[in-house]
Formats: C-alpha cells, structure tokens, sequence
C-alpha cells in the first residue's frame, strides 16, 4: 500500500474494469431511454424528457472519469456512491483498498 491508499496492481485493475463497469451502466441507461421513450405520451414530451435525462448523465462517472491515477480513489467513491459499481465489483483489489472502501460506505448515515 502507498501513500495514495492503493497499489501498482489495485491502478491497473482499475484502469481493466472502467471500460467494463461503464459499458454496464451505459448498457442500464440505454434501458432506462427505452422505457422512457415507450411512455405513453405527446413525442414532443419524450423527446425532451429524453434530451434533460442524457444531459444530466453524461457528466455521471459511469459515462465519464478523470482517469489520472491521482483521481483512482474518488473515481471509486463516485463510481460507488452513483451506484455504477458495488463494493462486491472491488473482487481482486488489495485488501487494503477494499476495507478502506467498505468503512467509508458502512459507516455513512
């Protein structure tokens, strides 16, 4: 474990799982449009309902990160806290980041 709080093989993981993490939530998101565009209502109305939804999720982490290795455990953070990812999807990183992980989402109010 280093200063930051992850190792040399914790960033790489990282850097392996983002594509796969994001391609599943995007996968969610593609879903939810669908649902949305099945709505019954005016097209006018799901054209725009759909236009303020994507709006608002491309700035999620799940669509986007700052993938600087600096940035690795408040990607995390937002990855969990946004519900991208759970702390089961940390499987095969260091103990150490898993735990540090699993206090800061166990112990919040």
């Amino acid at each position: 474990m280093n200063y930051q709080g992850f190792n040399e093989r914790d960033w790489k993981l990282f850097r392996q799982k983002v594509p796969e993490w994001q391609e599943a939530y995007m996968n969610r998101l593609n879903e939810e449009y669908i649902q949305l565009l099945s709505e019954n209502a005016a097209p006018s109305v799901k054209f725009w309902r759909l236009e303020r939804r994507i709006k608002a999720d491309r700035n999620k982490s799940g669509v986007q990160l700052d993938m600087r290795r600096s940035m690795m455990i408040d990607n995390l953070i937002q990855l969990i806290g946004e519900k991208v990812i759970n702390l089961d999807d940390l499987a095969g990183f260091s103990d150490e980041l898993r735990e540090r992980l699993e206090f800061l989402f166990r112990n919040r109010g």
